[in-house]
């Protein structure tokens, strides 16, 4: 092999470590509403603070929002019934970086309000 090949593929080498991410945390909360009405807030919460909702099912109970101005975050949301109530999960990326999870904290207490649920 000559020099270019050697170079090309250390190149492709280093792309491809740099398109690894740590895997996301998320943070989950416990709300005392149906699951189906938490997760109709919550979507709204998404739109309300700026976010594009790119997709979002609720009979899976999964939704995927980008914030539509810089610095880029995504939002990932699972809401899943518990009991008489709803487990939220969410995990949020900013660029290709996972958030650290208490970062999260003000959009679960944010939802907690929008739900009427807050302490």
């Amino acid at each position: 092999m000559n020099l270019r090949h050697w170079l090309l593929l250390g190149l492709l080498g280093g792309l491809a470590g740099c398109a690894t991410t740590t895997p996301l945390e998320p943070r989950e909360l416990f709300y005392a509403t149906p699951s189906d009405e938490t997760f109709r807030e919550a979507v709204d919460l998404m739109v309300e603070q700026g976010y594009v909702v790119r997709h979002a099912d609720i009979s899976l109970g999964r939704a995927e929002a980008s914030l539509a101005r810089w610095p880029g975050y995504r939002l990932q949301l699972q809401v899943s019934e518990e009991g008489s109530g709803s487990r939220v999960s969410v995990s949020a990326l900013s660029g290709s970086q996972p958030l650290r999870p208490n970062l999260l904290d003000p959009w679960l207490v944010a939802l907690q309000h929008k739900l009427g649920v807050a302490p």
